[in-house]
């Protein structure tokens, strides 16, 4: 009966062991063409393209669905009946590839490469940054920003972007697209960039391109 006992406990763990392996290999295959453009383990070495490690699995899954689904019904159909989704927010992107390649990922594939980019440390790269304008841009964060984007926007608890050691023409852009509409955001975010544009216009934006390129660590 021993034996019997340990010998099924030794093929519990190979079979464990085997279901980690093929999936471990299945988000390697899945992350490859992501690290393609956003960088090994997802810290983006172009000033073009966002770095996405360290992004909550909410937000990822959020951006990829967006991405992914070009009918309102469609996606909101897809959240409703998935659990997993149950606190994801989807808001309009402006893509140029990502529109494409993200149709061509199932739902769950989606999570396993949320789950493995959450997970993944973030490396923040140096950056060519104007002193006085990060000094600007540090108070209109803790004015308008902090409160969502905690810890000098580092934290990601709140599912909101990773904004501390982010790409400063990836953070212009973005901000371009906010502005422009082309992007859509919570209200709370649109009141807080109506201000910004209101009190200090377009230069706000590139003073926090700054203060959030100067944070290294």
């Amino acid at each position: 009966m021993i034996i019997k006992r340990i010998a099924a406990g030794m093929l519990l763990c190979i079979t464990l062991s085997q279901v980690c392996f093929a999936q471990d290999g299945q988000v390697t295959m899945l992350t490859s063409t992501c690290v393609a453009c956003h960088g090994s383990e997802g810290n983006s070495t172009g000033p073009a393209i966002p770095s996405i490690a360290g992004l909550s699995p909410i937000y990822f899954m959020g951006a990829m669905l967006a991405y992914k689904y070009d009918d309102e019904d469609e996606l909101e159909a897809v959240i409703d009946a998935d659990i997993d989704f149950e606190d994801v927010e989807v808001f309009t992107r402006y893509s140029t590839i990502m529109g494409r390649l993200a149709k061509g990922y199932t739902e769950q594939e989606i999570k396993l490469m949320a789950e493995y980019f959450s997970s993944q440390e973030v490396v923040r790269p140096a950056q060519v940054v104007d002193v006085a304008m990060a000094k600007e841009g540090k108070k209109l964060h803790k004015m308008h920003c902090e409160k969502c984007h905690e810890n000098e926007g580092r934290s990601a608890e709140d599912d909101t972007g990773v904004l501390a050691g982010q790409w400063q023409p990836y953070f212009l852009y973005s901000m371009h697209d906010f502005n422009d509409g082309e992007r859509g955001m919570p209200k709370k975010m649109k009141k807080t960039l109506d201000k910004i544009n209101e009190t200090v216009g377009l230069t706000g934006f590139e003073q926090l391109a700054h203060y959030y390129a100067s944070i290294q660590d």
